[in-house]
C-alpha cells in the first residue's frame, strides 16, 4: 500500500562528490545543488506530457543508427 503525497518532502544525495537537494511535492519536483536558491522545477504533468516525446526523442538515434550503412570499402590498388 503506498502513502499520499500531501506535502512536500526534501531529500539530499550525492553524486560524485556533489550534494543535491530533491524536494517532491503533491504539484511536481525540484532538484538543486545543495546551497543554490535557484533551482528547476518540473511539474508531474510536465512530466507525464514529455514520457512520449523524450521515449520518441531517445528512439531516433537509435533508428537513424541503424538505418544508415556505412560507405563500402574501396579494394586496395597495387
Amino acid at each position: 500500500m503506498t502513502t499520499q503525497l500531501k506535502g512536500p518532502l526534501k531529500r539530499e544525495l550525492t553524486i560524485g562528490k556533489t550534494p543535491y537537494i530533491l524536494t517532491i511535492a503533491p504539484d511536481g519536483f525540484k532538484p538543486g545543488a545543495e546551497g543554490k536558491t535557484q533551482r528547476h522545477e518540473m511539474s508531474w504533468t510536465s512530466l507525464v506530457n514529455a514520457e512520449a516525446a523524450l521515449a520518441t526523442a531517445l528512439q531516433a538515434p537509435l533508428e537513424l543508427h541503424t538505418a544508415v550503412k556505412p560507405p563500402a570499402r574501396r579494394a586496395a590498388r597495387k
